[in-house]
């Protein structure tokens, strides 16, 4: 026993996010070179979103809705809940996480969008990516991170449900994104890849700073012993 907290990524699933974080930020790199300075959707924005595009009721309802939850309001009243449970299960590390994963996930799109300069509705509002997609897809890929370490899921089913909460909350966000007018569907798919890149190393740093600080205490404690 080492007296650690859990860790924030369960070890064996650490090898499989690199792949992911390389892919991801792979996508989000070119699609910025693709859509710098636009000002209009692309071949594959205007055949997607005109299938979603301009809902109406009840599903306008819905869109707004899950639009509310990336709002600052609805964004922070839902990490202040996942923060108050991950101390409830005295699970430390993963509502550090939380708070960090969701800030770097944000505070990168909104560095991007201003170093790719693509605008929607041509009154200069900055769409690529979507932030609102970015911090959905990062808050349930943390989650998902939690419950695979807290429940001891095995590398397939945990590998799984890390992928499926990302892809179900990222395309639901997504969706609302784009029925909405809010943004492109490529703004969406590089917020969506923009989670995945930043949140894998966010809590790897995590980890590794929470490691260190152990350490030294643990050795602290060890030379007053002696």
């Amino acid at each position: 026993m080492t007296g650690r907290p859990a860790p924030a990524v369960p070890p064996w699933l650490r090898a499989w996010l690199g792949p992911i974080v390389a892919l991801a930020t792979l996508v989000v790199v070119v699609l910025g070179v693709l859509y710098a300075d636009a000002g209009k959707p692309g071949m594959v924005d205007a055949w997607l979103g005109a299938a979603v595009d301009g809902v109406r009721p009840p599903w306008r309802y819905v869109a707004l809705a899950t639009d509310f939850l990336g709002e600052p309001i609805g964004a922070a009243a839902l990490v202040v809940a996942t923060v108050t449970g991950c101390l409830l299960l005295r699970r430390p590390r993963a509502a550090v996480l939380i708070v960090a994963g969701v800030g770097m996930s944000v505070g990168t799109t909104t560095l991007l969008k201003h170093l790719v300069g693509r605008t929607i509705h041509g009154d200069g509002n900055l769409s690529y990516p979507s932030g609102h997609t970015a911090f959905a897809t990062a808050l349930a890929l943390m989650v998902a991170l939690l419950a695979t370490g807290r429940l001891g899921l095995g590398r397939t089913v945990g590998t799984l449900l890390v992928l499926a909460a990302a892809l179900v909350a990222g395309a639901a966000m997504g969706w609302a994104e784009v029925a909405l007018g809010a943004h492109y569907p490529t703004d969406v798919l590089g917020g969506w890849c923009t989670a995945l890149a930043v949140v894998p190393v966010t809590a790897w740093l995590v980890d590794r700073m929470a490691d260190r600080r152990a350490d030294r205490m643990a050795d602290a404690g060890r030379r007053e012993r002696s």
